[in-house]
């Protein structure tokens, strides 16, 4: 791999680890200052986030589960001739824990980010991000007799 490509990776990594942390600040160091992320299902696109303080706003949607956990699988990044620009698509399985009194669900989203990256002060960031969820289903979670998924 490129060192391009291993940045984009990482950058990839960093994004899920700042999800599945709630760590606002790693989750906003993975996108440019005014990106831009559209969420795409069964066709439609959301209206877009623009910007670290909209973007954070993904911390209070995913906040409604007591767990994530993104899975990245195979990548592919094109980087332009100027060495500033890229595109990617990264496959990932996101898992959502939900537990309730009755219970615990595990919402799965398969899901594909269609990705823009721009080189900023000599590190790659998210320029525009398309998440776009191809199917999503929902498990119950078996408990282990102890109250606990």
């Amino acid at each position: 791999m490129s060192d391009a490509t291993d940045a984009l990776a990482s950058l990839a990594a960093r994004y899920a680890r700042g999800v599945d942390r709630r760590d606002v600040d790693v989750f906003r160091s993975a996108f440019h200052p005014d990106a831009t992320l559209t969420v795409v299902r069964e066709g439609r696109a959301s209206s877009p986030m623009t910007g670290h303080a909209h973007l954070a706003r993904v911390m209070d949607r995913i906040a409604q589960y007591d767990a994530t956990h993104h899975m990245l699988g195979q990548s592919i990044y094109e980087v332009d001739p100027d060495g500033e620009h890229a595109t990617g698509e990264v496959y990932c399985v996101a898992s959502h824990l939900t537990r309730t009194d009755s219970g615990a669900t595990n919402q799965v989203m398969y899901i594909r980010y269609l990705d823009r990256y721009t080189r900023l002060d000599s590190a790659w960031r998210i320029s525009a991000r398309q998440v776009v969820v191809d199917w999503s289903e929902v498990h119950d979670i078996a408990s282990d007799g102890s109250g606990d998924p």
